[in-house]
This record gives C-alpha cells, structure tokens and sequence, in this order.
C-alpha cells in the first residue's frame, strides 16, 4: 500500500514571495488612499473657489450659488 501526500511543503522562497506581495498590497492600499484623499481635497478647494465668488462671476461661467457643489461634483453622479 502506498500513501500519497497532496499536499507540498511550502519553501522559504515562496513565503517570502507571498509576504512580499502582502507588502506590496499594504503600500498600494496607503498609495490609493492618499490619491482618494488628494482628489477629495482638489474639489473641496475648487467649492471654496466658487463660493468667494461674487454673483455677477458666478454669472459670467453660468453657474447658480446653489448649484456649485453639482457642478464640481458632476462627473461622479447624475441628478
């Protein structure tokens, strides 16, 4: 009788190839955030913009006091 094992030891290369990969996955994940936040910080500034404004500026770029947050956040949400 023989007995088979489906099972392979796992080397130390391959250890320390998936704990590079789960590294690599941790500063990915820190890059992607930062990037969220940049472009978040990109628009909440352009808000401000608009709104030190006066009426007769907003006019001139066609854009309503009211409508300022729908016009900077419009590619994201159709309403």
């Amino acid at each position: 009788m023989t007995y088979q094992i489906t099972t392979a030891p796992i080397s130390v290369a391959h250890r320390a190839q998936h704990a590079l990969e789960r590294v690599g996955s941790f500063f990915g994940a820190i890059g992607h955030a930062m990037m969220v936040n940049s472009t978040g910080q990109q628009r909440l500034d352009q808000i401000h913009a608009l709104q030190a404004k006066s009426d007769a500026e907003l006019a001139e770029l066609n854009i309503k006091r009211d409508n300022i947050v729908h016009e900077v956040f419009k590619d994201l949400y159709y309403a």
